[in-house]
């Protein structure tokens, strides 16, 4: 099951090597409420633990995750498994890249080549 949020990039942690096969790396992310603000911890694992690298705290991040759950003795646990964070440095990107092209802007009615045959084809 796939979900996204968007937020600001509380904190990030260092990725940690739990087992010999086995890395995670976790990180909050800020939601701002209206009254109540709320951290919401994620986790990356795997080779996903570089993507983090890239963003500094206090970023607008968008996270992509997936709900995972688990029973262990009678004890549950769930986990927020990031595979996909985009920042606000990509739209910054998009917005160079497009600032590079001239926009001939939208034409006007006096734009229209001239016909001497009238087409009242719909299409």
């Amino acid at each position: 099951m796939a979900f996204e949020v968007e937020g600001i990039l509380h904190k990030k942690f260092e990725t940690e090597q739990k087992t010999e096969t086995f890395k995670a790396r976790e990180f909050v992310l800020l939601l701002p409420d209206e009254r109540y603000p709320q951290y919401i911890k994620f986790q990356l694992t795997q080779d996903n633990c570089s993507i983090l690298d890239k963003f500094n705290e206090k970023q607008k991040l968008k996270v992509h995750f997936d709900l995972r759950g688990r029973e262990w003795n009678e004890k549950y646990f769930t986990n927020l498994q990031a595979w996909k964070i985009e920042g606000d440095s990509l739209e910054d990107e998009l917005q160079q890249t497009s600032s590079d092209f001239d926009d001939p802007g939208f034409p006007d009615a006096d734009d229209v080549p001239k016909s001497e045959e009238f087409d009242d084809m719909p299409f």
